[in-house]
């Protein structure tokens, strides 16, 4: 099943890159206590994704941060070395944590699944935003079709 709103977010580890290489998180460890703007994507370098989904979170970090958010999350289903690479070159720095789900605990957890064989990319994540306070989703949204539902500006018109 899906997650919803008013659900708690699955209790998974995921992939993050540490100053050591390579890394495991708890989803708990980044949810925990904290407002979270967390949002899913299928692919990292993808088109969609590299020219509108992260950038607009990248942009608005300062806005979200203003309205309340301790942590902006990004999730893929790549691994921590893709992640970190794409959020290098995306600028990303300190204004969202880039996570890998490329063994899909989370994204399976949550029901996010989508399965992109027909165009070679195989099982991967739909694109979502979500946010979490204490581990509780208060507020979800999926595109249905183009792209605007989830972005960061659509975020930012809920808070």
């Amino acid at each position: 099943m899906t997650i919803q709103t008013g659900d708690k977010v699955p209790s998974v580890d995921v992939g993050i890159m540490t100053d050591d290489g390579p890394g495991v998180i708890s989803i708990a460890e980044i949810f925990s206590g904290k407002k979270v703007a967390l949002f899913g994507l299928p692919g990292a370098f993808t088109k969609t994704c590299s020219s509108k989904h992260l950038p607009g979170f990248v942009s608005n970090a300062g806005a979200l941060v203003a309205k309340g958010i301790d942590t902006i999350v990004c999730l893929s289903v790549n691994d921590p070395w893709v992640m970190h690479a794409w959020g290098e070159s995306q600028n990303t720095a300190d204004k969202v944590m880039m996570i890998g789900d490329g063994a899909l605990n989370f994204t399976r957890a949550a029901g996010l699944e989508v399965d992109l064989s027909a165009k070679c990319y195989g099982p991967r994540c739909k694109r979502f935003s979500m946010i979490v306070d204490d581990g509780t989703v208060t507020h979800l949204h999926f595109e249905d079709g183009g792209f605007g539902e989830t972005s960061a500006e659509r975020m930012l018109d809920e808070l």
